[in-house]
């Protein structure tokens, strides 16, 4: 028999983490659901143009415009709109049909990427209910069948982290951009992989959260001998496997 492979299950969506930083994201209208697009897109830190007439709108992006966090436009959307050639995607959050249906035709002759909300056959991407501390994000998806559902099962699974996964997270990050500088090469890739995995595995969520630059720099210390020491090693200098008298005695007392 050959090798037995996943069996493709079609139907759903390529998750990605699209990186968006510093790039300009179109959101058309100002309503609650533009507030919580506009809210995700500064979390990425994008450039948010935004189009809609100032009546109505919602008092969060009101807040928004305020504060300057977005580029803002007191009008209706106009195709125009889309002749910027720095603009990479485009939300709409309007209750206007005809209206959405034109703005998503103008971004498909224009090869711009848009999301139109509550239409998902008019939909290059969904928005999933997302789960965030630091820099871990965890987002589920019902491929446009039920977002309320999504928020129910993102939240089951929050329920269930550590309370300092985030921390450990950001820790584990630091490290691995310090082992980059220690071996640069590309040809150390699978060994720095292996050796970082190796870290993750164990070290607890407690250590790394602990973890100190001082530390991740003397762990460092046993990435050439391929070597992965505990967090109390580290603090006293110790290699892995080294046996060190703890002071205690024992007797074998025969009567």
């Amino acid at each position: 028999m050959g090798e037995k492979f996943p069996e493709v299950e079609g139907g759903g969506s390529l998750i990605l983490a699209w990186q968006v930083r510093n790039k300009k994201v179109l959101v058309v209208g100002g309503g609650e659901v533009a507030a919580g697009r506009i809210l995700n897109l500064l979390n990425a830190d994008a450039k948010v143009v935004l189009v809609s007439p100032r009546d109505g709108l919602n008092p969060e992006v009101a807040h928004r415009i305020e504060q300057k966090q977005v580029e803002y436009h007191d009008r209706r959307f106009e195709p125009s709109d889309l002749d910027d050639p720095a603009i990479t995607m485009v939300l709409t959050a309007i209750d206007e049909v005809e209206a959405s249906t034109q703005i998503w035709k103008l971004c498909k002759e224009k090869r711009i990427a848009a999301n139109i909300a509550d239409v998902p056959p008019e939909c290059d991407f969904y928005f999933g209910s997302v789960h965030r501390d630091g820099p871990l994000q965890i987002m589920v998806s019902t491929n446009g069948n039920g977002p309320k559902m999504a928020n129910i099962v993102r939240r089951r699974i929050a329920a269930t982290l550590p309370p300092n996964i985030g921390e450990a997270i950001a820790k584990v990050g630091a490290l691995r951009r310090k082992l980059r500088m220690v071996a640069p090469g590309t040809e150390e890739g699978p060994k720095r992989m292996q050796w970082m995995s190796k870290v993750c595995l164990k070290w607890s969520l407690e250590d790394l959260c602990e973890m100190e630059e001082r530390d991740m720099d003397e762990l460092l210390q046993s990435y050439a001998p391929d070597q992965i020491p505990s967090l109390s090693q580290v603090r006293l200098g110790e290699e892995p496997g080294t046996w060190q008298f703890d002071g205690s005695f024992g007797w074998a007392c025969v009567v």
